[in-house]
């Protein structure tokens, strides 16, 4: 994979741990020679992300929406930095680009471009690999509850398999770089088994 989006907080979050995480995806892909593609901040899990790959001069493209640009926000030493005119037009540049989406620990923001990548997988019209960094266990009520969403029937298995989970980024790249999508069906199928 030549270009992986990252998705991950504006914040720092409580514990440093979270991190302390970034800047080891950061250096990982500095030494993989993965550029990486994310939302443009200098601030919180995205700053730490973004300026340790700097750091060790890798290929940093940052994509924010014209509204989130100001100077306390946007990062300005990025190799590229591209304004889009919406939070939409901004997820489908970041498609356009990569080959694969991780998310680090996060609020809303992180869940929503996750889960539209997600979405984009079940629906056939992306094949990339997703995967969730699951630092201190952070992602695991949100998988518990991917779970209850497959009991319930209201996702199939073979959607939830989609996300790629671990602890570890050279893990998680490892799985990413094996993943094959499923083939999706052309008749839509309401009743999940």
């Amino acid at each position: 994979m030549q270009k992986i989006a990252v998705f991950c907080g504006a914040s720092i979050g409580f514990n440093t741990v979270y991190k302390d995480d970034a800047e080891r995806v950061g250096a990982y892909f500095a030494q993989q020679n993965i550029g990486l593609v994310y939302g443009g901040g200098k601030i919180g899990m995205m700053g730490a992300l973004a300026d340790e790959l700097l750091k060790k001069g890798g290929e940093v493209i940052g994509i924010i929406p014209h509204l989130l640009v100001h100077e306390e926000v946007v990062h300005s030493d990025l190799s590229q930095l591209i304004t889009t005119k919406t939070m939409s037009k901004r997820k489908v540049k970041i498609s356009k680009l990569v080959d694969g989406y991780i998310a680090l620990a996060g609020g809303f923001g992180t869940l929503d471009e996750i889960f539209e990548a997600l979405t984009l997988g079940q629906l056939g019209i992306e094949n990339k690999p997703i995967g969730l960094l699951n630092t201190a266990g952070f992602f695991n009520p949100l998988l518990a509850q991917l779970d209850v969403m497959v009991k319930e029937g209201f996702l199939k298995q073979v959607n939830k398999d989609m996300v790629l989970v671990s602890e570890t980024i050279e893990d998680l790249i490892a799985q990413m770089n094996k993943y094959t999508a499923p083939k999706i069906s052309k008749v839509v199928n309401t009743t999940v088994k």
